[in-house]
């Protein structure tokens, strides 16, 4: 007689599924009237009604933390990379001129792990609370055979909203303008395939300090998030910001052109970027090429926003209040939608 096969023998424990869920239900509670039904619905209902918004547009936006995630959690960084992904997917709207509204997730597992999963889930409600948003629900799925065990992919996905009159889009960039960097503090998520394949390479790497920090404690910071001194600039009476750009997978050069008008470049002087300790010794223990630097990391700038020259010390001051450190890093001047870089790195 064959043996009899279950979903369990296959892989799936559905008990585990649902006391896990059953923990979830917790972060996930809310005091967010918005939200208009609880955690088990098939779908996640939110107030579409907008007040003080006179022509409300959606911004809408999925993200994932890339390979970061599989050396954070190898670490048993959970509240670190959930921190990442919220971030990440924020700062992308933000950058539009939009406030977030409601994210929703998916964590897709090789095994459901139900501590993993929770400390996954508290962390991103807690992210989205910092920033004013509610996580709605979402996506847990075991998948056996897809994914080995301990294996993880996570997505998350953000709504948000602008005044229509103030989306940021790079359509009020003028010539003469000045471009701000705002600084990052680490790699962000992006360009961890370099720096495993460096690890594997060159593991005398993890002994190094980097402003008292370990090797892997500096490239596991959390992204960081510039939603609030962003939001401070959005609401003050007269815009200042004529574009922005999050500064990702390809570098200043690769985010930034795509805000510019046509007809205008973007001159960054590479010498005033305040490039971080971090990426210095990336670059002399992988034996970078700078060009490759340039493309793969952000380098100490992880917003640039471009701006009217008499509104770079109001603006630098509202990061400053945030303790973000900003400072001017070009112009922008007529071309043909380019970043041109002038000037050498300066490495420290």
């Amino acid at each position: 007689m064959a043996e009899q096969l279950s979903y369990e023998k296959s892989g799936v424990n559905i008990a585990t599924a649902d006391a896990t869920k059953r923990e979830m239900a917790k972060s996930l509670e809310t005091t967010d009237a918005r939200v208009l039904n609880r955690l088990g619905a098939f779908a996640s209902l939110f107030d579409g009604r907008f007040p003080g918004y006179e022509h409300p547009v959606l911004v809408l936006k999925t993200e994932e933390p890339g390979s970061k995630q599989k050396l954070a959690l190898s670490h048993g960084r959970v509240e670190s990379i959930a921190q990442d992904m919220i971030h990440h997917l924020i700062n992308d709207i933000a950058v539009m001129g939009a406030k977030p509204l409601s994210v929703q997730d998916a964590i897709i597992c090789g095994k459901l792990e139900k501590e993993v999963v929770k400390r996954l889930v508290d962390a991103m409600a807690k992210a989205c609370r910092e920033h004013g948003c509610t996580l709605t629900g979402g996506e847990t799925s075991e998948q056996p055979g897809v994914l080995e065990a301990g294996g993880y992919v996570l997505v998350s996905s953000v709504v948000g909203v602008v005044e229509k009159s103030r989306i940021i889009d790079g359509s009020a960039i003028r010539q003469g303008d000045v471009v701000l960097a705002v600084a990052s503090n680490g790699l962000h998520t992006n360009g961890y395939s370099l720096v495993r394949a460096l690890m594997e390479r060159r593991p005398e790497i993890l002994a190094e300090k980097i402003d008292g920090q370990s090797f892997m404690d500096a490239i596991l910071q959390p992204h960081r998030c510039y939603l609030k001194p962003l939001v401070e600039l959005f609401d003050l009476p007269k815009p200042r910001l004529h574009g922005l750009a999050h500064i990702t997978g390809g570098g200043i050069e690769g985010n930034l052109n795509r805000v510019l008008p046509a007809g205008l470049d973007a001159a960054i002087d590479l010498d005033k970027i305040r490039v971080l300790p971090l990426f210095s010794l990336i670059r002399r223990f992988g034996a970078v090429p700078d060009a490759d630097m340039l493309r793969t990391f952000n380098l100490g700038v992880g917003l640039t926003a471009v701006v009217d020259p008499a509104d770079v010390e109001t603006v630098c001051g509202v990061f400053r209040r945030h303790g973000q450190e900003a400072y001017a890093i070009g112009c922008i001047e007529n071309g043909n939608q380019q970043v041109r870089y002038r000037g050498q790195m300066r490495w420290v």
